[in-house]
């Protein structure tokens, strides 16, 4: 009923994931990013503490392989999982039970995982995969965004598709990019539509968002900036004679 890419890019370390899914509201059950960590997308028969289990773990250095075969051996419903996974240095591991719905399975490579069940065929994640690949030059949340979209132009889920998301998060907690469509007739194209709404009138203000090596942020800096440069022509003057008669004394 899903398909998803959890990614790193290789040039600004991002981490993120993009999803397709027959049901509504896709986002918060199959995405999970955390920036110390990696990139974990949970399908099929979700169990979100692959995720929740999987990132600190990430985050301790250990290898998605790693990761995932102590997490499934522990998981008695693994034969109807799926799951992909991705550390902050782009290695990549993925795993599609037995018994998840054809057609189902998974591919991986340098900075990404790839993972869908009851497609239509492969084709769906060889599609992925070349739109993916082919965008290296793009930001990774539009590389996302391009990449559900080709998934869905293929065939995607035989059952059709209600909705998408695509979220990624860079050097800080917060997400550097979040887009949801909840409950779509065309989820991809209107993930894409959403997506060009959110670079334009939304990325500007999270990049002047705090981060742990500026508290103030860009935003506040200006907003800051601003309101001394707005201080009416008495209080200026005030201030001259003020400083004036301190140099004098």
């Amino acid at each position: 009923m899903t398909f998803s890419i959890a990614a790193r890019c290789p040039r600004t370390g991002q981490l993120g994931v993009g999803a397709l899914t027959a049901r509504p509201a896709v986002g918060k059950l199959v995405a999970h990013v955390h920036s110390g960590g990696g990139a974990v997308a949970t399908q099929a028969t979700s169990n979100p503490f692959l995720a929740y289990d999987g990132l600190p773990m990430l985050g301790e250095g250990r290898s998605p392989q790693e990761v995932l075969t102590e997490l499934l051996a522990r998981d008695p419903g693994r034969e109807v999982r799926q799951v992909g996974m991705v550390d902050r240095q782009g290695r990549s591991h993925a795993f599609t039970g037995s018994r998840t719905s054809d057609w189902a399975g998974h591919r991986t490579g340098p900075g990404y995982a790839v993972q869908g069940n009851r497609l239509v065929g492969p084709e769906t994640l060889a599609e992925i995969v070349r739109v993916f690949e082919d965008s290296r030059e793009l930001d990774l949340a539009e590389r996302l965004v391009l990449a559900v979209g080709a998934g869905e132009e293929s065939g995607g889920d035989r059952h059709g598709a209600r909705s998408a998301t695509v979220t990624v998060i860079g050097d800080q907690p917060y997400p550097l990019s979040d887009v949801r469509v909840n409950d779509a007739e065309h989820p991809a194209r209107e993930l894409r539509r959403l997506y060009g709404v959110f670079r334009e009138q939304v990325l500007p203000t999270i990049r002047g968002l705090p981060t742990r090596d500026d508290p103030m942020g860009e935003s506040a800096r200006q907003a800051l900036g601003a309101q001394m440069g707005q201080q009416t022509p008495s209080n200026a003057v005030n201030r001259a004679a003020t400083s004036a008669i301190r140099d004098a004394l």
